[in-house]
């Protein structure tokens, strides 16, 4: 009996531990279409905060996109709170099966992920810069369509499975 309660108990935490999963959006408008979306210039706006909620950096996104086919190109150039400025030039590639995989030069390996209904959802590891050290952490990236100009981003960052904080970004399409 006590084996049989406790098997219920852990099957309980895991269940409740599971997060959404994009088909959970498939129903939901507007429908993304990633390279449509994504296609010519777009503006962003974000903040980055750590693990209490408290906001570490604010930043602008200046995107200028561009799709051949299945394969596409997201040229960022970031300008952050503190003065700096960052370029990261995603190569994007659409896959048979629908899925995307990505690759930038401050990404280790590549970013794979898929959309739904007005979501996409994609995971990656980042070497992020920290006073002259390289970390590499993990990303958990959710992009909600909202309008046809407008989209929310939310990126859960963690290492070694330890949450460090989240990005939260606004796009919006000219």
């Amino acid at each position: 009996m006590k084996r049989r309660l406790l098997l219920l108990a852990t099957s309980a935490v895991l269940v409740g531990c599971a997060g959404p999963q994009v088909a959970d959006y498939a129903n939901q408008t507007p429908k993304l279409d990633l390279r449509s979306y994504f296609n010519g210039t777009l503006d962003a706006y974000g903040v980055f905060t750590d693990r209490s909620g408290k906001v570490v950096k604010r930043f602008t996104v200046l995107m200028v996109c561009s799709w051949s086919g299945d394969d596409g190109v997201l040229d960022e150039s970031f300008t952050y709170s503190d003065g700096t400025t960052q370029k990261r030039v995603w190569r994007l590639h659409r896959d048979a099966d629908g899925r995307f995989s990505g690759r930038a030069d401050d990404v280790v390996g590549a970013a794979l992920g898929e959309q739904s209904g007005n979501a996409f959802h994609w995971q990656y590891t980042l070497a992020l810069p920290v006073d002259g050290t390289v970390y590499h952490v993990q990303f958990d990236d959710w992009m909600y369509l909202v309008t046809d100009k407008v989209m929310l981003n939310k990126a859960s960052m963690s290492k070694l499975g330890i949450h460090l904080g989240e990005v939260t970004l606004s796009f919006t399409k000219r």
